[in-house]
């Protein structure tokens, strides 16, 4: 279901600066956003991209003011940065237009259970590999996927259809990616457990999933360049994935809730 009031909210691998970025979709997501906390765990801006020639549009100008827009209202918002801003991790510690930067953090949910939240790309060394596609084809592979998947949605649109992941649904549907996912998905939690926690929630590999391993928790909220999901916490501590382009689909979403000048528990 679309988010009212949710406690917590986390959100990673949204690539400002990269021309695929579903910057649109995350607009209208955080338009309608109403949380105590917000997490952004890592590639927020994708230096990367940036460095290559990569575009800025308006629309990322709008999602990066929405973020700086809910933490002046008094929203926490925590920025963990990736592999693809890490350039910002030379700021650790430091609060910049009310957000925190922090290598990653504990997030303690209503019910108590503990998750260690970090970006995830410290667990490449441990599956020894990097993303599934660059091991397999090489960077030019994803970016054809993304170019057709571009395309596709946009013939999509003309006949009123959703938004569909043409590269999500082909790593589901690829043994040697799968198999990447699920080393990777393994390496999350044996980091969990070994540091105490009750589960892990990260990015980093745009394959959304919540799920129990082995009695710890993990949790990956996505990507905005090809599944466009984030995972919110509600009240009582419950997790939920949220699919955007569906629920936006499927819902008439209410207006955006009322400015709270109250500061959210701490995680």
């Amino acid at each position: 279901m679309p988010p009212n009031y949710v406690r917590s909210a986390w959100i990673s691998d949204i690539h400002l600066g990269f021309k695929d970025c579903k910057a649109e979709f995350l607009l209208d997501f955080l338009r309608h956003l109403d949380c105590g906390q917000l997490y952004l765990v890592g590639d927020f801006i994708d230096f990367w991209s940036l460095h290559k020639g990569g575009r800025w549009p308006s629309g990322h100008g709008r999602v990066l003011n929405a973020v700086l827009a809910l933490a002046e209202r008094g929203v926490r918002v925590v920025y963990i940065p990736g592999n693809h801003d890490e350039v910002v991790r030379d700021y650790l510690a430091l609060r910049v237009g009310g957000i925190e930067i922090m290598a990653e953090c504990e997030h303690r949910t209503a019910d108590g259970r503990r998750f260690l939240v970090t970006h995830g790309d410290e667990f490449d060394h441990t599956v020894k590999c990097g993303g599934w596609l660059a091991d397999w084809f090489g960077d030019w592979i994803y970016d054809v996927l993304l170019f057709a998947n571009r395309w596709t949605n946009r013939v999509r649109r003309r006949f009123n259809y959703p938004y569909w992941s043409l590269a999500n649904t082909l790593k589901r549907r690829i043994s040697r990616a799968a198999a990447y996912i699920a080393r990777y998905e393994a390496a999350a939690v044996h980091a969990a457990r070994h540091r105490g926690f009750d589960g892990v929630i990260c990015g980093h590999i745009h394959q959304a999933e919540l799920t129990r391993i082995d009695g710890i928790w993990y949790a990956n909220d996505g990507d905005w360049v090809e599944s466009c999901t984030a995972l919110v916490e509600h009240g009582d501590g419950r997790l939920e994935l949220l699919h955007w382009t569906e629920e936006r689909a499927r819902y008439p979403l209410p207006a955006p809730a009322a400015t709270r000048t109250t500061q959210p528990e701490a995680a």
